[in-house]
C-alpha cells in the first residue's frame, strides 16, 4: 500500500525542520566562539602595552587631590560610566561627565584639582575634543584612551593609554564590541593598581558598599543585632523554676540570662538545661534559676563583629552567645536567628 501524502509528509517535514534548527544552533555556537576569541585576543594584547605610560596614568590618579571625571561619547561614554564606578568604589573619587552636556553648562563639574580621563576610540569624537581647551585652560590632566595614537585626543594628552585592537568582532566591522571591551579591560587594571597602590583593604570597600553582603559582614557590630531591653530574657537567680520557663517562653530565643541580686551576669538557662534536668528526675516545685543555671555561659562584647559571633558559635556548636559589658554587665543577646536575618551567615 502506498503511504499516503498526508502521512509522508509531516514525518520527512518534522526531520527537515529538526536538521534546520540544529544547523543555526551551530552556526550561532560557532558564531558566539568567534567574537569571544576575537575580545579574549584584544584584551591580551593589552599585556604588553602596560608600560612606564601605564604607570605615568596610574600616579597621576594616585595624585588626584580632586576628583577623577570620566568623559566619552556613544558606547565609550556608557564604557566610561562604568569605569567611573569602580574607581568610586574602590577608593578614588570619581564621576562621569557627558561630553555633549559638558560643552552645554556642565563644565562647572570640573576643578583645577580633578584629572580627567577622555575616551574615544578614534580620537577624533567632536564632544570629547571641545573638552580638551576649557581642560587645558584649568591645567587639568588628561589621560587619553584611544585606539589611534597618532589621533587629536593622543596628541593633548599629558599621558595616551593604547586600547586598539586588531579588529572588531562585529563581522561588519562597524559596532564597538572588541574595543569597547579593551577599553573596559584597560579602566580595570587602572582601579585595581590604584586599588593596590593606596592600599585598599575589606573594611575600606565595605565603607563604600555599607548595603551589601560583605559590608553587612564588615561593618555591622554586635551590638547593631543583639537582643536587649524589653526582648531580652532574663530573671534574677532566686526565681522560681516555673518563672524562669515562662521567661523562657515568652521570649521565645530558646533561653534566659541569669543575673544576680547587683544585676550582674550569674549563668544562663537553655532549652537543654531543662531537658537534662528532667531527664535526671528533678522536680521543678523546689527549684530556682541559679540551681538550672549553667555558670559559665560563653559571652562576647557589644563592639564586636557580627561575623566574631558566628565564629565563634560555629566553634562551640551554639546558637547564642551572652552580650557582656565590663566589668561583668549584661548588656544583651546576640541568636544565630539575628545573625541569618540580617544576612551575616
Amino acid at each position: 500500500m502506498r503511504r499516503s501524502r498526508h502521512t509522508a509528509g509531516p514525518i520527512t517535514g518534522k526531520s527537515t525542520t529538526t536538521k534546520g534548527r540544529s544547523a543555526r544552533v551551530d552556526a550561532s555556537v560557532r558564531e558566539g566562539i568567534r567574537v569571544l576569541d576575537i575580545e579574549a585576543r584584544a584584551v591580551l594584547d593589552l599585556k604588553a602595552r602596560l608600560d612606564e605610560r601605564f604607570a605615568r596614568a596610574v600616579t597621576l590618579l594616585y595624585e588626584c587631590q580632586g576628583k577623577v571625571v570620566i568623559s566619552g561619547m556613544g558606547k565609550s561614554g556608557l564604557i566610561g560610566q562604568k569605569i567611573a564606578a569602580t574607581l568610586a568604589s574602590t577608593g578614588t573619587p570619581s564621576f562621569f561627565l557627558h561630553p555633549a552636556e559638558g560643552v552645554h553648562g556642565d563644565l562647572g563639574m570640573l576643578a583645577k584639582q580633578d584629572v580627567l580621563i577622555a575616551i574615544s576610540n578614534s580620537g577624533e569624537t567632536q564632544e570629547v575634543l571641545q573638552l580638551l581647551p576649557f581642560v587645558k585652560r584649568l591645567n587639568v590632566p588628561v589621560v587619553g584612551m584611544t585606539g589611534k595614537m597618532t589621533s587629536t585626543l593622543a596628541k593633548n594628552s599629558d599621558v595616551t593609554l593604547d586600547v586598539s585592537v586588531n579588529e572588531e568582532a562585529c563581522p561588519l566591522g562597524l559596532a564597538p564590541t572588541a574595543s569597547t571591551t579593551a577599553t573596559l579591560a584597560m579602566g580595570d587594571a587602572l582601579a585595581v593598581a590604584l586599588l593596590q597602590k593606596r592600599g585598599f583593604k575589606h573594611d575600606d570597600f565595605a565603607q563604600f558598599h555599607p548595603g551589601g553582603s560583605l559590608g553587612r559582614r564588615l561593618l555591622v557590630k554586635v551590638r547593631d543585632l543583639m537582643q536587649h531591653g524589653d526582648h531580652l530574657p532574663r530573671v534574677r537567680a532566686d526565681v522560681s523554676g516555673a518563672d524562669t520557663i515562662l521567661e523562657m517562653t515568652s521570649k521565645k530565643l530558646g533561653l534566659t540570662t541569669v543575673v544576680n541580686a547587683k544585676g550582674a551576669l550569674y549563668g544562663i538557662v537553655t532549652d537543654g538545661d531543662l531537658r537534662r534536668f528532667i531527664q535526671a528526675g528533678g522536680n521543678f516545685s523546689h527549684i530556682t534559676a541559679g540551681d538550672l543555671a549553667s555558670r559559665h555561659p560563653k559571652t562576647i562584647g557589644p563592639d564586636e563583629l557580627a561575623t566574631t559571633a558566628v565564629a565563634m558559635m560555629e566553634r562551640f556548636s551554639i546558637t547564642a552567645l551572652v552580650v557582656i559589658e565590663p566589668p561583668n554587665r549584661l548588656a544583651g543577646v546576640v541568636h544565630l536567628h539575628d545573625l541569618l536575618k540580617h544576612g551575616i551567615v
